[in-house]
């Protein structure tokens, strides 16, 4: 019933987590990234307070943790409205704009759907290796659930890297500046790979005491098997860059189908290492299934690229083909 009662409340308050998202990424388009990152401190900050609040207080439970969330959300998002209103002229919306345009709605499902589904279809991958990892016992299935939650800390930085680049590609791509935007790729896979280098050293180096953030220092396999876990997974993070930096950049020149297709090499590996590696290497595939994924899809995504790149350069070289296609 609690879990019911947190889902409830954060799926009614959809609404405002989607106002805080979509505005954010409009400003961040117009080259203001330092203001949404500001609301987000704020947002989080009111998050903090409400919890406290609606927990201690009113003796809320999850649903008052649930809430204070949304509120949160909703906030950012009303403050993210009036500063975009206020600081961009552009964006003084008129009565006439608010009327719903069916073209500009088919062209946002067209980029956004596929976009989403790459997601699922990726997590169906989790899932079956998840499948895989519960045969080996509970010692693997904590370490694996550890293994991510320090993982997804670290990994981070790559999510910020894909938007920014979806974000710079696209503003090239309508200023028709194409070549700039392979060299913002380079630059990005550059910044992927130095910090790939120093999230592999201090995991090697001190992933076991990170790990006890989240295991008790006498659970040793656990901790012994976290620090493989991150080690192998570390060490492959320039694959998992390059994932995050060329996706994001095909989708934020209009291809946003491939994605799809660069999740389903993620589900096919992992799916494959979970049902055929898992079973003969035990926990030793595990560690390997998430780089496994990401140079799979790397394998799709570089050759991805080259195809988009080559596409847009004869479109713009062929009278107006490239204004049609944004348009469209």
């Amino acid at each position: 019933m609690r879990s019911l009662s947190y889902i409830f409340v954060i799926f009614l308050g959809i609404p405002a987590i989607y106002l805080y998202n979509l505005l954010s990424g409009i400003i961040r388009s117009l080259g203001d990234s330092k203001s949404p990152l500001v609301f987000l401190v704020l947002s989080s900050i009111l998050n903090i307070v409400l919890d406290l609040v609606f927990i201690l207080v009113f003796e809320m439970g999850v649903a008052g943790a649930a809430w204070a969330t949304v509120i949160s959300q909703a906030v950012s998002g009303i403050i993210c409205l009036f500063f975009m209103m206020r600081r961009f002229s552009i964006l003084k919306i008129t009565k006439e704009e608010w009327r719903l345009d069916a073209k500009f709605v088919a062209v946002l499902c067209n980029m956004g759907i596929p976009m989403g589904l790459q997601y699922s279809i990726t997590a169906i991958g989790s899932v079956i290796l998840q499948t895989a990892v519960n045969t080996l016992g509970s010692v693997a299935v904590a370490a694996v659930a550890a293994s991510s939650k320090i993982s997804l800390f670290f990994c981070c930085p790559f999510d910020a890297m894909g938007s920014t680049m979806a974000t710079y590609a696209g503003q090239n791509v309508g200023a028709g500046k194409l070549s700039r935007i392979t060299q913002g790729l380079k630059s990005t896979a550059l910044l992927g790979f130095g910090y790939s280098v120093l999230a592999c050293l201090a995991l090697s180096l001190f992933g076991k005491q990170v790990a006890m953030l989240f295991v008790d220092a006498s659970e040793t396999a656990i901790l012994q098997d976290v620090s493989r876990f991150l080690i192998a997974n570390s060490a492959l993070y320039f694959p998992l860059a390059l994932v995050n930096i060329v996706r994001f950049t095909i989708q934020g020149v209009g291809f946003s189908r491939f994605a799809i297709l660069a999740g389903v090499c993620e589900m096919a590996a992992r799916g494959i290492v979970g049902i055929c590696f898992v079973p003969i290497f035990g926990y030793t595939a595990v560690c390997f299934a998430n780089p496994v994924a990401w140079i799979a899809a790397d394998l799709f995504l570089i050759p991805a690229y080259c195809y988009v790149m080559k596409k847009l350069r004869k479109m713009m070289e062929g009278n107006g083909e490239l204004g049609s296609f944004l348009q469209n």
